[in-house]
C-alpha cells in the first residue's frame, strides 16, 4: 500500500495562506462523474445546504445529501481541539478549524488542508473517486509525541435542495472499522489506519445546528439540524501516522474502496493526464489551460436514462441542460482532447430529439425533460460541425446527418412553441405567450421577463449556422445539401436586423424591432454564416465595448437602458428579475473576443479576458461563476458553471493562438 502524498506530481499547484483559505466565499468542488459531488468552503466549512457529500440515486439526478462535514477532534497532552468548524450563527463557530488553519494547497484542484495545533501538524487531503458516490478524507498526522484523533461526522438524509428543520431521525450501527447511518437512505462510513490503534466508539448521536451563510444571502432557508457522532478514536505513536475516512452514500451500484490512498493516487494521475492532454490538444501549455481542463471534467457526467454522456450545467443546484451542454461542448471536450466524450454527448442529445427539439433540461427528479428551447437544437448543429471538423470522424457525421436534416425540416415546417421558418423571409420565428425559449429564459410565475418573441437576432445566426452546417457536412461526405434554398433565403433576409446604425435585438412578430442593447448581436455575428460587412462588425464591436463590456463579461442589458437592474442578489424573485436585465454573464464574452480577433485586435482581446482569467481563483476555485451583479461585479448564481468554464477556455485558447501567430509574424 503506497501512502506517499502527493502520490503524483500535479500539473498545477495553487496555494492559499491562512487568511485567504478562511474566506467563506472560496469554495472547492469535487465530483464523481455521476452528478454527485463533495462541496465546502476552501477551509472545509459548510456554507450552503449543498455543502457536504451529495450522491445521485439515478445519475446524474435524484441527488441526496448524506454528510455535512466530518467530525474531527485532536487530543494533544490531554487537551482536545476540534479541527472541524461549523458556523452556528453569523460569525459564531463550533470547532477551532479556522483558528488553527495554516493554509490550503490545490494540486490539480485536489485540496489539502493543513492545520497546526499544540505542536502537531495535521493535513487532510480530499478526493471523490470516479463513480463511487464517496468523499475520501486522507489524514496525515506529524507529532513529536503520542496523540489521539477522533473521527466521525455530522450526518443528514435529505434531498440536496432541502434542509432538516429538526434533527433527522437516523439509526447508527457501528461494527469495527465500518459504521452505517440509516434514514430513508444509508450512509456507509469506513476507517482505514494500517499503522495506528483504532478504537470503535459506541455512537452517541447528538443534534447539531448549522448555519448556511450563502443560503441566507440568497433568501433561502439558512440553517438546519444535523446528527453528529464520534465513531472512532485513532491513537498515533510519537511521530504520527496516517488514517483515511471514507464516506459513501449507498446505492445499488456503490463500489467498495478498499485502498483509499490508491483511489487518491488514481484520481491525481487522471487529473494530470487530463491537463496534459488538453495542453497538447489545444497547443497552449500554460497553467490556465491545465486548471480549466481539470475543472471541465466536473461537468461531464454519465447519464442512465437516456444512457450516455451529459453535462451538468452548474454546481451545486443545476441538473443537465441541453443548451448548456451544446454551448459547452467545444471547451469541455474538443479543446481538451476528449473526442469520445464529445461524440457520446452528441449522441445522448440526438437520441432525445423530439419534433426537432432537444431537451432544455432533464428534470432533477429523474422524470422526463422540458423542451422549451429554440436554440438548444441549433447549438447542437453548431457543436456537431465543430466536432466533425476537430475529430475528422466522418462515420459519426454520416450517422448524424439524417438526424440533422430531420431537425431542420421540423424547423422549416413548424414545431412546438411557435418555432417555424417564416415563409416570407426564411428567418426563424419563435415564441408563444407564457413560454421562454431563448437563453434569456427567466419566468417568474406568469411573467416572462425577457420574452423576445418573434425573431431574436442570435437565433437567426444559429439558424443560418445550422443550415450551413448541413451544407458543409453534406459536401464533406460527397452528398448534395438539402437546404441550400432555405439557407440562401435566410442569409438574404438577415439585413432586416440592421437599421444603418446598429443591430436590433429582436424583430417582433408584427415586424417592429426591439433596439435593446444586449450581447445577442455579438453572439450572432460571431457565428460562421451570419452575413455582415466590415462596417457592421465595427459598429457591433464598439457598441459592445462601450455599452456592455465589463472586466468579467458582458451586461445582458445596457446600463443606459431604463429597465437595467444593477443588483443581482437577495431572494429569488429579485435575482430572477435582474438575471437578464443587466446582470453580467461571462460566457458571451468569447463571441466578442471572436469579433475582435476577426479585426486583428489581439491586444484588445487579451485585455478583455484578463479579469475573467483572474476570477478563476476568486469564488469556485479553479472554475468560473455563472454571473456577476451588474454594478458591483460580485459573483452570483452557481460558483461552478459549465459554459462559463468552457467559453473561458475557448476564448483563452483563441487569443493565445492569435498571440502566437502575431509573435511569429513579428519575429519573421
Amino acid at each position: 500500500m503506497d501512502r506517499s502524498f502527493p502520490p503524483v506530481a500535479p500539473t498545477h499547484i495553487h496555494r492559499s495562506g491562512p487568511l485567504s483559505a478562511r474566506n467563506p466565499d472560496l469554495e472547492v468542488l469535487l465530483t464523481d462523474g455521476l452528478g454527485g459531488f463533495a462541496l465546502s468552503s476552501l477551509a472545509g466549512v459548510p456554507t450552503r445546504c449543498y455543502s457536504g457529500l451529495v450522491v445521485s440515486q439515478s445519475p446524474p439526478v435524484q441527488r441526496f445529501t448524506h454528510l455535512v462535514s466530518p467530525l474531527e477532534i485532536l487530543e494533544v497532552d490531554g487537551q482536545r481541539h476540534s479541527l472541524h468548524a461549523l458556523e452556528l450563527t453569523p460569525g459564531i463557530f463550533e470547532g477551532r478549524g479556522l483558528e488553527v488553519l495554516s493554509g490550503v494547497t490545490l494540486r490539480d484542484l485536489l485540496p489539502e488542508r493543513v492545520q497546526m495545533v499544540g505542536g502537531v501538524r495535521v493535513s487532510r487531503g480530499t478526493v471523490s473517486p470516479a463513480h463511487a458516490g464517496a468523499a475520501v478524507y486522507l489524514y496525515t498526522v506529524d507529532s513529536p509525541g503520542a496523540v489521539t484523533l477522533t473521527l466521525g461526522g455530522y450526518f443528514v438524509d435529505r434531498d440536496m435542495h432541502h434542509v432538516h428543520p429538526q434533527a433527522p431521525k437516523l439509526e447508527f450501527q457501528a461494527n469495527g472499522d465500518e459504521a452505517l447511518v440509516r434514514g430513508e437512505r444509508t450512509t456507509r462510513v469506513q476507517i482505514h489506519a494500517p499503522d495506528a490503534q483504532i478504537t470503535s466508539l459506541a455512537p452517541q448521536p447528538f443534534p447539531q445546528r448549522v448555519y448556511y451563510r450563502h443560503d441566507a444571502a440568497r433568501g433561502e432557508p439558512d440553517h438546519e439540524y444535523t446528527r453528529g457522532a464520534a465513531l472512532w478514536e485513532i491513537r498515533f505513536p510519537a511521530g504520527g501516522g496516517q488514517v483515511a475516512l471514507v464516506v459513501q452514500g449507498l446505492t445499488e451500484t456503490t463500489p467498495d474502496i478498499p485502498d483509499p490512498w490508491l483511489a487518491y493516487g488514481q484520481e491525481a494521475a487522471r487529473r494530470r493526464e487530463l491537463a496534459e492532454r488538453a495542453q497538447q490538444t489545444c497547443g497552449v501549455s500554460d497553467d490556465l489551460v491545465a486548471t480549466l481542463a481539470v475543472a471541465a471534467d466536473a461537468y461531464l457526467v454519465r447519464r442512465n436514462s437516456p444512457a450516455g454522456t451529459s453535462v451538468i450545467a452548474g454546481y451545486p443546484w443545476f441538473a443537465d441542460w441541453g443548451r448548456d451542454a451544446m454551448i459547452s461542448l467545444t471547451g469541455l471536450t474538443l479543446l481538451t482532447g476528449r473526442f469520445a466524450e464529445a461524440s457520446d454527448l452528441l449522441h445522448t442529445f440526438l437520441s432525445t430529439l423530439q419534433r426537432g427539439l432537444i431537451p432544455n433540461h432533464f428534470h432533477e427528479d429523474g422524470q422526463g425533460a422540458g423542451y422549451n428551447t429554440v436554440d438548444g437544437a441549433l447549438w447542437l448543429a453548431v457543436a456537431l460541425e465543430r466536432y466533425v471538423t476537430a475529430s475528422h470522424d466522418l462515420d459519426f457525421a454520416r450517422e448524424a446527418l439524417p438526424q440533422l436534416r430531420g431537425l431542420l425540416q421540423w424547423h422549416l415546417r413548424g414545431t412546438d412553441h411557435g418555432i417555424r421558418a417564416d415563409p416570407a423571409d426564411g428567418l426563424l420565428l419563435a415564441g408563444e405567450a407564457g413560454v421562454q425559449l431563448t437563453w434569456m429564459d427567466v419566468k417568474i410565475e406568469d411573467w416572462v421577463v425577457t420574452p423576445r418573441h418573434g425573431k431574436p437576432v442570435e437565433i437567426q445566426g444559429l439558424w443560418l449556422a445550422a443550415l450551413g452546417a448541413e451544407k458543409r457536412l453534406s459536401e464533406t461526405l460527397g452528398d448534395s445539401p438539402e437546404f441550400a434554398e432555405a439557407y440562401a433565403q435566410a442569409r438574404s433576409s438577415f439585413g432586416q436586423f440592421w437599421d444603418g446604425q446598429a443591430f436590433a435585438d429582436t424583430v417582433e412578430p408584427d415586424g417592429t424591432t426591439d433596439p435593446s442593447v444586449r450581447p445577442n448581436a455579438a453572439l450572432a455575428l460571431a457565428l460562421p454564416d451570419t452575413p455582415t460587412t466590415p462596417e457592421q462588425v465595427e459598429v457591433a464591436v464598439r457598441q459592445t465595448e462601450t455599452k456592455l463590456l465589463t472586466p468579467l463579461g458582458l451586461h445582458t442589458l445596457s446600463p443606459r437602458d431604463p429597465r437595467y437592474r444593477g443588483n443581482y442578489g437577495g431572494p429569488q424573485v429579485l435575482r430572477d428579475a435582474a438575471y437578464h436585465q443587466g446582470t453580467v454573464w461571462p460566457w458571451p464574452l468569447t463571441a466578442y473576443l471572436e469579433l475582435l480577433l476577426s479585426r486583428g485586435e489581439v491586444t484588445q482581446a487579451r485585455a478583455a479576458l484578463d479579469g475573467l482569467c483572474g476570477h478563476v481563483w476568486e469564488a469556485g476555485v479553479g472554475h468560473v461563476s455563472e454571473v456577476f451583479s451588474g454594478d458591483a461585479l460580485l459573483p452570483g448564481g452557481c460558483p461552478f458553471q459549465a459554459w462559463s468554464v468552457a467559453e473561458l477556455l475557448r476564448g483563452h485558447v483563441l487569443v493565445s493562438r492569435a498571440e502566437s501567430r502575431e509573435s511569429a509574424r513579428n519575429s519573421g
